[in-house]
């Protein structure tokens, strides 16, 4: 969990980490052995979980090397289904991480969204969606991990 007051904002609580996997976790079904280290951290810390329609598969292989709960999501759809997880979750407890089209509903609904522009790019929805955006899945992980960076970041 983290808890942060940021000027200008509510204070900051929270407790769940919502990812899209293929384009923000991983690249071309690839996840980074520095991806999947911070990843690991960050579960010891907050309730992790990844959304995905599996496209490149290997969900089973994505839990190992990742740690965390992977949670399919059937074809259609699926930006409603993202921000209805994060709804459940309490969205006002959680931060989602993501990229692309999918993925928006999820950044606008969480109390931090996060767009990340890797090598896959990212979608103009997920950009207007979300509250920070950032260049590398590994910095957008860092600002959990070194919270005075979110400080820094998103203080008005």
């Amino acid at each position: 969990m983290l808890e942060l007051a940021i000027p200008g904002r509510k204070k900051l609580r929270i407790e769940n980490l919502v990812f899209d996997l293929n384009g923000t976790l991983a690249v071309d079904g690839e996840i980074n052995p520095e991806t999947a280290k911070r990843v690991r951290r960050l579960a010891k810390r907050f309730k992790v979980y990844v959304l995905t329609a599996g496209s490149h598969g290997r969900l089973e292989e994505v839990r190992e090397i990742l740690g965390v709960e992977i949670r399919h999501i059937e074809p259609g759809m699926e930006a409603e289904q993202k921000r209805d997880f994060v709804k459940a979750l309490g969205s006002e407890r959680t931060a989602a991480i993501g990229n692309g089209s999918n993925d928006f509903l999820m950044l606008e609904k969480a109390v931090l969204g996060i767009a990340i522009v890797g090598p896959e790019g990212s979608a103009t929805e997920a950009l207007s969606a979300a509250d920070i955006l950032i260049g590398d899945i590994n910095l957008a992980l860092d600002l959990f991990l070194k919270p005075k960076r979110l400080l820094a970041t998103w203080r008005r």
